[in-house]
């Protein structure tokens, strides 16, 4: 069958990135002309077709403030809404979307977020598929706002899968049946509503994440109990200070049906985390411990495993490589997330199936979603076989 020539460079980028090449960007280096001897032959130039759209990429964004279904509250803090930032990137009839969100704990704004997307010159690359290039530009801007970042990554990975056809776990090669089922997180509150919620959710999940580190804990696990006997993972987000204490609490979450713990202890309690992760009958996983690539490799010893979320690492690029790099230190991974809309969520779940553990919820807790992308079926994450992150605007 004749393959034209659009099919045929898509085709290509297909296979460059999904073996981790960067194509079509820049000049030839030094040494790299083409040796002496027959002359090679130039292919025939085709006519010019008028893009569709800019010519050179274009950054746009806005803010938009998520709405909580119901108040989140976990051992630090409550909220009812999440600051956000809606981001776009059109190129040549193409549109990219991307998102931040910034929990408290990140330290970000929606103004630091717009100052920081307001010095990004996309208009400088030439080429959209020079990711790398690109990307390491973004990040240069700043030693912060990794939200910022993850939005333009993510815009810029949707935009070149859109180009490329293909869902970025295509790209990568990961098969989407294997997207593992997705907790659904209840935060701390009275019984009451602990049960209401549990009530409400239990026989759509597979299962729930709770969060604990008040002295309710135990309150919160077995209100739960009476209501369903679906598995849990727990989160203490740092809310446990004492090491004894903290694992006589893993003991008596093991057997109320916990299958993980993540972050038990502060951050810089490393010591003490050492020590609980070499006693722990239950795999620990680091969350607010661990942020970007550089951390994985400490993470060792320290826990079993991972949480990646896109927010902290900057994106989907990062995010990918600390998969990688997890798995050759041997330790298990979690994708996480924070409130975000569909488009977040379904960015981060091109890489559900690489992972033992998936948290992706966000979008399902709020009443103002912009997006259909990732669903949930049967307690499982289902991928939609569309381009990019596979999301449609609503």
């Amino acid at each position: 069958m004749k393959q034209n020539r659009r099919d045929f460079l898509k085709a290509a980028g297909l296979a460059a990135l999904g073996a981790g090449l960067v194509i079509g960007c820049g000049p030839k280096r030094k040494g790299t002309e083409e040796p002496a001897g027959e002359p090679v032959e130039e292919p025939v130039a085709e006519e010019p077709v008028q893009p569709a759209g800019p010519s050179r990429m274009q950054l746009d964004f806005e803010p938009y403030e998520l709405q909580l279904q119901h108040t989140f509250t976990v051992s630090s803090y409550s909220r009812n809404t999440t600051p956000g930032v809606q981001v776009e990137v059109n190129y040549q009839g193409y549109t990219g979307y991307g998102e931040a969100s910034m929990p408290p704990y990140l330290g970000q704004s929606v103004e630091s977020v717009t100052a920081f997307l307001k010095k990004v010159n996309l208009k400088q690359f030439a080429d959209p598929f020079c990711l790398d290039d690109i990307l390491t530009y973004v990040d240069s801007l700043s030693p912060g706002d990794s939200a910022a970042k993850a939005a333009v990554d993510i815009a810029l990975h949707d935009l070149v899968g859109k180009m490329l056809g293909a869902p970025w776990y295509r790209i990568w090669g990961y098969d989407p049946a294997k997207a593992p089922a997705t907790t659904f997180t209840i935060g701390i509150d009275t019984p009451e509503v602990v049960r209401e919620k549990t009530e409400e959710c239990a026989g759509k999940f597979k299962i729930l994440k709770v969060k604990v580190g008040l002295d309710t804990d135990k309150q919160m696990i077995e209100t739960i109990r009476s209501a369903t006997d679906v598995p849990l993972a727990v989160d203490a987000n740092q809310g446990w200070t004492d090491r004894f204490k903290a694992l006589d609490m893993i003991y008596w979450l093991r057997d109320h049906g916990v299958k993980m713990v993540e972050q038990p202890l502060p951050v810089d309690r490393v010591d003490d985390q050492a020590w609980l992760n070499e006693r722990s009958p239950l795999p620990l996983f680091a969350d607010e411990s661990i942020q970007r690539l550089a951390d994985v490799p400490r993470m060792k010893g320290l826990f079993s495993g991972i949480n990646i979320k896109l927010m902290k690492c900057t994106g989907m690029r990062e995010a990918h490589r600390m998969v990688e790099v997890a798995r050759a230190l041997d330790m298990q991974v979690m994708l996480g997330c924070m409130t975000e809309t569909s488009c977040g969520i379904s960015a981060a779940a091109q890489l559900s199936p690489a992972v033992d553990f998936a948290d992706l919820d966000g979008n399902l807790l709020i009443s103002n979603d912009l997006f259909t992308g990732v669903t949930v079926e049967d307690g499982r994450l289902v991928l939609p076989d569309r381009p990019g992150i596979g999301v449609v605007k609503l």
